[in-house]
């Protein structure tokens, strides 16, 4: 198995259904394991801040740089969005 062919777009919706799923639960489980750690209100609020704040980036760079900044842009990853920002001309 070469690197090609793991490196494809995932195209059956019941894959994506799991990876999505599979992400809600890593995020469930670090957070609860933050709370199980260190319980208490501040880290609570900090997890919730958290969450919050990494949903509006990549919202940021999905939706509101495509539409509002360069609608030539489309995203694909933070990694194709970090390479946008590396190499964009000024």
């Amino acid at each position: 198995m070469n690197w090609k062919s793991l490196n494809r777009d995932l195209k059956s919706s019941r894959l994506i259904y799991l990876k999505g799923f599979l992400f809600l639960i890593i995020g469930t489980v670090s957070a609860l394991t933050l709370l199980v750690e260190s319980f208490s209100l501040r880290t609570g609020v900090l997890i919730i801040f958290t969450i919050w704040g990494f949903c509006r980036f990549y919202y940021f760079m999905f939706y509101v740089v495509q539409n509002y900044v360069d609608p030539n842009y489309r995203f694909s990853g933070i990694g194709s969005f970090l390479s946008y920002l590396l190499t964009k001309k000024k």
